[in-house]
C-alpha cells in the first residue's frame, strides 16, 4: 500500500501555519457527471460550482466503484482550488477533488455533514 494510503503510517514532517493556509480548500456543488472512458483508471469528470468567488470548475475523480453519477449530481464535496490545472489524457482538471481511501483503497469523497455555502473555504 502506498504510504499516502495507508492509516498506520505516521504524521507528515510538520509544516508551518502559513504553508497550510496556501492551500485553498473550498466546497463546492457538483453540477454535472460525465463518463471519462479514456481514463487509465476508471474515473468521472466532474463540472463543479463553487459560488460567485471561484466560479465553476471541472475535476477528474477516480470514484466509479463507490458511486453512481446519479448519486454525485447535487452533492457538495472538497477540492483545492488553487492548485494550477492538470491535464489528464484529453482533459484538463482545475481542481483536486478531496476524498479518503477505504480499507479497499477506494476513494470516499470529502463533504460536509452539514449544509454550508458554496464556496466556504477550509480553516
Amino acid at each position: 500500500m502506498h504510504l499516502l494510503h495507508d492509516p498506520a503510517a505516521p504524521a507528515a514532517a510538520p509544516i508551518a501555519f502559513d504553508d497550510f493556509l496556501k492551500v485553498d480548500i473550498r466546497i463546492g456543488r457538483i453540477i454535472r457527471v460525465d463518463p471519462f472512458p479514456e481514463a487509465r483508471k476508471p474515473a468521472f469528470k466532474l463540472t463543479i460550482d463553487f459560488g460567485p468567488g471561484v466560479g465553476v470548475k471541472r475535476s477528474s475523480a477516480q470514484v466509479v466503484d463507490l458511486y453512481a453519477a446519479e448519486e454525485l449530481e447535487g452533492r457538495r464535496v472538497a477540492a483545492v482550488v488553487n492548485f494550477p490545472p492538470r491535464q489528464i489524457g484529453k482533459f484538463m482538471s482545475e481542481v483536486l477533488t478531496l476524498g479518503f481511501p477505504d480499507a479497499e483503497g477506494r476513494v470516499v469523497l470529502f463533504s460536509p455533514d452539514s449544509d454550508v455555502p458554496l464556496g466556504a473555504r477550509l480553516f
